[in-house]
């Protein structure tokens, strides 16, 4: 019997019995090649044993095997303790030869975790523990599983001693919002919009912490244990993050937070239906969700989510702040320009990834196309109603995460055909285009009268490009139909004119041709430009304007602030 592995850092090895006199199993020896180990070595059971010799009862805590030997201590803590017993172990051969789990093992108060990594396991653990009370664990560990795979049983027995220093669910039920500004946690990467928060929560006086995501799980046990760790030393009121960014995918922080009553609330400022296909967990009455688009709430609310709040975008005012004097000269110096993503290598990325049926791959641009004109918010609606005979192939899909990359190609092409129609009206005013190469491949020639320049930094280029240009145009993605973008608060803010295409929301947020210059159709672009660039005096008017209602209503901290007021009235 042999134990292989893809994983490097994990040894293999052949299980063989070793017997005592009458045939009883005495115990098993590894092969590992080189060297041969004995499961428990001349001391036996003894040796078992003593991994829980200091397992207490008596102090409620929720013990958690890390191996299971020959069955001695799983046994010998089922006959101390009535309440249940995790084992963890995922070694085959060994437990092949034992018996264990036909044995004590049986018991139904033994929960078997046998996952593939350290990170699966503790999820699978943190479940079990939140389903009993969300005692702290009490790791009990088997010296030579340690030997046998140090990266995973020793990774667990060192997070699952974490929770054995405090219990975290008791000093996390304290009150909440007896504060103001009210304390917050953030979960934090590199979203460009956490920055922007974070400064206007120093600027509102809030209390703040961090949480940083990184490029890895939530379900890791370092997660597990800083976050615990912040909860409880910080007490915050509530943990925020951007669209869903650190809530994973089997729900183990809202289960989390759930249980400690901690409240999340996530404010979606990209397409929330082209996320939360992903997540299997996903209501809970401890989560807000706040979203940039009206006409998500009641998608949103159909599908669970008990408080849902509209959120429209806003802009950072001390970063986007009109230049004293623009440079006469500059390579930026543009009569007319657009900043944006072409979408082309997006839409490929994700055509490659799906590897969609021939049906799909000879309609997507059509479909694109329709779904553009049409009144429906999401890609599957579309086709439901458009393409019943697409709509059954993609509901065919197996997993969402193909079903995803389908919307999310569709949402892209139907954004690529849409910004290269209306980019089209400004060709003739010899633009500056700034974006990925894909604009190069959609206006190819070499004549062309419009500048390609590479993607600009938000933070430290943009509100310089944006003086630098008479009229800034700007057309929005089409995974929002009724929402603007965030050009359309940044551009005034940097005191420059933006012409936009026009969206239903924008009226409750500025007063159309007073505060927001825009077209309804392509085709009236370039009449409009040509308008604008030869009236000066009237960009400016709608520049002050505009920038004037922005700082008076359209500021990160005025988004935050109606945000804390919210989780206030929901969870105070």
């Amino acid at each position: 019997m042999n134990a292989r592995s893809d994983d490097p850092a994990r040894r293999p090895y052949a299980a063989r019995p070793l017997t005592a006199d009458g045939g009883a199993l005495a115990d098993v020896l590894l092969d590992f090649g080189d060297r041969t180990w004995p499961l428990l070595g001349g001391a036996g059971q003894a040796m078992e044993l003593r991994a829980v010799e200091e397992f207490d009862p008596g102090a409620g805590r929720l013990p958690v095997l890390l191996g299971s030997g020959l069955g001695a201590a799983l046994a010998r803590v089922l006959a101390a303790w009535a309440g249940p017993v995790a084992v963890v172990d995922r070694e085959a051969p060994i437990l092949e030869l034992t018996g264990v789990r036909r044995g004590p093992g049986a018991d139904p108060r033994v929960l078997w975790v046998d996952e593939p990594s350290p990170e699966a396991a503790l999820r699978a653990l943190s479940r079990w523990q939140m389903e009993h009370g969300g005692k702290p664990f009490a790791p009990l560990a088997l010296p030579v599983y340690r030997r046998i795979d140090r990266a995973y049983y020793g990774a667990l027995e060192q997070a699952l001693a974490a929770s054995r220093k405090a219990d975290f669910w008791a000093r996390a039920h304290y009150p909440k919002f007896t504060s103001w500004p009210p304390r917050v946690l953030y979960l934090t990467s590199d979203y460009f919009l956490l920055g922007e928060l974070v400064r206007a929560s120093e600027r509102l006086g809030a209390p703040h912490r961090f949480v940083n995501i990184g490029a890895r799980e939530t379900g890791r046990a370092e997660f597990v244990e800083r976050l615990l760790h912040e909860i409880v030393t910080f007490r915050p009121d509530f943990v925020f993050t951007i669209n869903h960014l650190g809530v994973d995918r089997e729900g183990v922080l809202v289960d989390l937070l759930e249980r400690l009553r901690i409240p999340l609330a996530s404010w979606f400022v990209d397409n929330p239906h082209l996320i939360l296909y992903l997540y299997n967990k996903l209501q809970s009455p401890w989560t807000a969700i706040f979203t940039w688009d009206t006409d998500n709430l009641a998608s949103l609310a159909e599908r669970g989510f008990p408080h849902v709040r509209y959120l429209p975008l806003a802009t950072d005012a001390t970063r986007f702040v009109p230049v004293a004097a623009p440079p006469a000269r500059h390579p930026w110096r543009s009569r007319v320009s657009f900043v944006g993503n072409s979408m082309t290598t997006k839409v490929g990325k994700r055509m490659k990834a799906g590897r969609f049926p021939r049906e799909l791959l000879r309609t997507y641009k059509a479909v694109a196309a329709g779904f553009r004109a049409g009144r429906e918010r999401s890609v599957s609606a579309f086709l439901r109603r458009a393409h019943p005979d697409l709509a059954a192939v993609f509901d065919a899909f197996e997993t969402n995460e193909r079903r995803l990359c389908y919307e999310t190609m569709i949402t892209w092409e139907a954004t690529r055909q849409y910004r290269k129609g209306c980019i089209e009206g400004i060709l003739g005013f010899d633009p500056l285009i700034a974006g990925d190469r894909g604009w190069l491949r959609t206006f190819p020639g070499a004549g062309r009268t419009w500048r390609w320049h590479k993607e600009l930094n938000y933070y430290e280029e943009l509100p310089l490009f944006y003086a630098l240009s008479e009229v800034n145009f700007n057309c929005t993605s089409q995974q929002m139909k009724g929402a603007v973008n965030q050009r359309v608060f940044d551009v005034p803010a940097a005191g420059a004119f933006v012409l936009t295409d026009h969206r239903q929301q924008m009226e409750n947020l500025f007063e159309p041709g007073r505060e927001v210059a825009f077209f309804r159709d392509p085709a009236e672009v370039p009449d409009l430009v040509r308008h604008y660039l030869d009236h000066p005096a009237e960009r400016e008017r709608i520049v002050a304007a505009a920038r004037r209602r922005i700082l008076a209503e359209h500021t990160y901290e005025h988004r935050l602030d109606a945000l804390f007021r919210a989780m206030r009235e929901l969870y105070g």
